[in-house]
C-alpha cells in the first residue's frame, strides 16, 4: 500500500496513515487503502486494530482537497466493519474528516499535544458525519466543536469523553497498543457481542452514515457477477442464471 502502513505487534494489528509529508491528509488512494486494510483486518486472526498517523505532527489534517476521498470508506462501521475492538491514536492535529475517524473508534488516547478541529462552518462544506458526535458527548459540547469551530486541545478532549486518556506526546501509540494487547487475551466473541449491540442498537446512526452504508450494499450489487450475468443475458435475449454472488 502507498499510503498506509500496517504492521502487527503479536495479536495487535497497527494501521497507520502514512502521507506525514501531507499531515497525512486523506485522500481518494489512502481512503480506499485504510478500508481494504481494515476488511483484511477482519478477516485476520489479530484481535484489536490500532488506527493511528505517521509522525508526531498530524494523526491527519483531513480531506485531501486536492484529491476528494470517498472518506466514508475509511470510517469506522460505515466504511468497514468489524466486531473487534478499534482504537484510534492520535499525536498531532486531528482536522475534520479525521476528527470523524477518531470519533467513530471505539476507544481513542491522544498524546499531550494532540489538537481536535472541525472547521467545516468555516470552509462551505461537510460531509455529514460529524452529526453522530452528540451521541458520543455532551450535545453543546458538540455544537460548540462544530458550530463555533474551537479547537479542542488534549485535556478538554479528554474532559467532554472525546478520548479516552492524554498520555505524554508521542507515547499514543505505545498506549494504545498496550491496551490492544490487554483486549487481546479477553474472550472475542463477548467483546464482539458488546460492540455490535453497542455500534446496532444503541448508537444513533446520522443521515450520512445510512446514505453511505445503502450505497456500499447497492455499489456491491453492481460490482457482483449476478449483475453482470444480467445484462448479458438481457442483451442475449435469455435467461440469466443467478449465483447468488
Amino acid at each position: 500500500m502507498e499510503h498506509v502502513k500496517v504492521w502487527d505487534d503479536g495479536l495487535v494489528r497497527v494501521v497507520a496513515l502514512n502521507r506525514p509529508e501531507k499531515g497525512n491528509a486523506i485522500n481518494r488512494a489512502m481512503a480506499e487503502e485504510v478500508q481494504a486494510a481494515m476488511r483484511e483486518f477482519d478477516r485476520s486472526d489479530s484481535r484489536v486494530a490500532v488506527l493511528t498517523g505517521t509522525g508526531n505532527k498530524a494523526f491527519s489534517v483531513g480531506a485531501d482537497v486536492s484529491d476528494p476521498p470517498e472518506l466514508w470508506r475509511a470510517v469506522p462501521n460505515v466504511g468497514w466493519q468489524t466486531d473487534k475492538p478499534v482504537v484510534a491514536a492520535v499525536e498531532g492535529w486531528c482536522v475534520g474528516g479525521a476528527l470523524v475517524l477518531a470519533m467513530m473508534a471505539d476507544l481513542a488516547v491522544c498524546g499531550a499535544g494532540a489538537r481536535f478541529y472541525y472547521p467545516e462552518a468555516k470552509l462551505g462544506l461537510t460531509g455529514g458525519m460529524i452529526a453522530a458526535l452528540p451521541s458520543r458527548i455532551p450535545h453543546k459540547i458538540a455544537m460548540e466543536l462544530m458550530l463555533l469551530c474551537r479547537t479542542f486541545e488534549a485535556e478538554r478532549a479528554a474532559a467532554v469523553g472525546l478520548v479516552n486518556e492524554v498520555v505524554p506526546e508521542g507515547e499514543a501509540l505505545a498506549r494504545a497498543v498496550e491496551w490492544g494487547r490487554e483486549m487481546a487475551g479477553f474472550a472475542p466473541l463477548v467483546m464482539g457481542a458488546i460492540k455490535r449491540m453497542v455500534v446496532d442498537d444503541i448508537l444513533p446512526r446520522g443521515p450520512s452514515e445510512r446514505w453511505a452504508l445503502q450505497g456500499e450494499r447497492l455499489a456491491a450489487i453492481r460490482g457482483s457477477d449476478d449483475f453482470a450475468e444480467g445484462v448479458a443475458a438481457f442483451r442475449e435475449r435469455r435467461a440469466p442464471v443467478f449465483r447468488g454472488k
